[in-house]
């Protein structure tokens, strides 16, 4: 039970990644704030499987696009478990279209999620650490393609690449408070994001030749890297990407 006595606010977690972090932090001892934007089923199901594991679970509705939400988000946390410890940037939207077809609308969608939702969200739950004069944990769900192109999907490329630069500079202006930031890049993992590449035999053949381990991964795999950045066994860890893709983003190659 590593993470006993905290409390985790996971964004985008009432279903995918999201949710199996939710998930195991609580298993490891974490309450956990379970926000969705709109999926209420999910975000139940989320908390049932939380206080199966013996901790609570508070649902928060919220926007990440918005920052009023993302704030109200934050307080809403911290007034009903007195206070956050640690906070995972999970949620995420991506938009597919050839770069001379991306509408501004799509591309206001995916930046406002991906990018902004993140950095307001982190810079409120760093006030409330400031103002409670604790350490806290940072962990962004961001993705291989912060690294690697991914041709009809600019704009999320653009996002995570831009997480990855704000995680790499607070490391630096958040280190001598005790906050430690890190990201956890997932390659390809079995979530409904990806269910039309799962019914197609073809194309999930061509991308398993491309993961050395030749398999997907599982929410649990991120999962289980959240953990452990969040445990005190990360204390000295901040401003990495840890890859959870199986080797994907090393032998990748466009078919």
């Amino acid at each position: 039970m590593k993470l006993e006595g905290k409390v985790a606010l996971v964004t985008g977690s009432s279903q995918g990644i999201g949710q199996a972090i939710a998930i195991r932090l609580a298993s490891e001892g974490a309450d956990i704030i379970i926000d969705y934007r709109s999926h209420t089923e999910g975000a139940e199901e989320t908390r049932s499987k939380v206080e199966a594991a013996g901790r609570k679970g508070l649902i928060v509705k919220a926007d990440l696009g918005v920052v009023n939400d993302v704030r109200q988000m934050i307080t809403e946390g911290v007034q009903h478990f007195g206070k956050i410890d640690i906070l995972v940037n999970n949620a995420g939207i991506e938009k597919n279209a050839s770069f001379w077809d991306v509408t501004e609308a799509d591309y206001d969608a995916v930046l406002n999620v991906n990018l902004k939702g993140v950095f307001f969200a982190t810079q409120a739950l760093v006030k409330h650490l400031m103002d409670t004069k604790r350490t806290g944990k940072i962990i962004n769900i961001s993705s291989v393609h912060e690294e690697l192109p991914f041709p009809h999907f600019t704009s999320y490329c653009a996002s995570k690449g831009g997480v990855k630069m704000m995680m790499r500079n607070l490391a630096v202006e958040l280190g001598p408070l005790g906050i430690t930031i890190n990201n956890v890049a997932p390659g390809a993992i079995e979530t409904p994001i990806n269910t039309k590449l799962l019914n197609d035999p073809e194309k999930l053949s061509a991308l398993k030749k491309n993961i050395p381990l030749s398999r997907l991964g599982q929410p649990e795999d991120v999962a289980a890297m959240v953990a452990f950045l969040a445990s005190s066994d990360a204390d000295y860890v901040t401003g990495t990407t840890f890859f959870v893709d199986g080797g994907l983003l090393w032998n990748y190659q466009e078919q």
